[in-house]
């Protein structure tokens, strides 16, 4: 089967279709071929043919995208709204309802309500905000509650050097705290211009 397959690779029309693309390009074709090395690159296409990183640059959102976004926001028909958060060095998705696990101590206590400042990207059902790398303070209010404090499932720390008589079996359980996540809520309009919006304070 594998023959079958290499064979239609080696059909004349089948090389001409991979061989054609090169014909196109003649500095390329016409260059001598040489192993590339930091001292010795490879030749290069001229400044026209060669890809440039700007065009690959998205525009910035125009003005319709963001009065439909600020049309939905109003109305309330943006659909069930999610967040990708920062919290203890991690990241995580998530929505109004969910329950997520942070490992490790952290101060906080049980029932403490919290303020998630630390948004990465909020969305509903038809867009979705991107920040750089944060979205503006205030934007999205992100409110959680402390729900328990508890210590994981017992895990296994298993050691053994062969041929020296030498095992160890250790338990351990780590601190979780489980967190509620109560509502996700974009507070403010967006600004029409595509630039991050100006602001005092940024979370790092």
């Amino acid at each position: 089967m594998f023959l079958k397959q290499f064979s239609r690779l080696l059909k004349p029309s089948t090389l001409a279709a991979f061989t054609e693309p090169l014909k196109r390009l003649p500095a390329l074709a016409a260059a001598p071929a040489c192993t590339t090395s930091r001292w010795n690159p490879a030749p290069t296409l001229n400044n026209s043919l060669r890809w440039n990183s700007s065009s690959a640059v998205v525009p910035l959102v125009d003005k319709s995208t963001t009065e439909a976004i600020n049309k939905q926001l109003e109305t309330g028909t943006e659909g069930r709204l999610f967040a990708v958060v920062q919290l203890c060095g991690k990241q995580f998705k998530i929505t109004t309802g969910d329950i997520i696990v942070v490992e490790g101590y952290w101060p906080p206590e049980n029932g403490d309500r919290l303020r998630l400042d630390k948004v990465l990207l909020a969305g509903g059902s038809d867009f979705s905000l991107i920040g750089r790398p944060l979205l503006a303070p205030g934007l999205v209010d992100v409110q959680a509650t402390i729900v328990e404090k508890t210590l994981s499932h017992t895990r296994t720390h298993f050691r053994k050097k062969r041929r020296k008589q030498y095992m160890r079996i250790n338990f351990y359980r780590s601190q979780q705290t489980m967190i509620r996540i109560n509502s996700i809520e974009i507070t403010r309009k967006l600004a029409h211009s595509g630039a991050p919006e100006a602001s005092g304070d940024r979370f790092f």
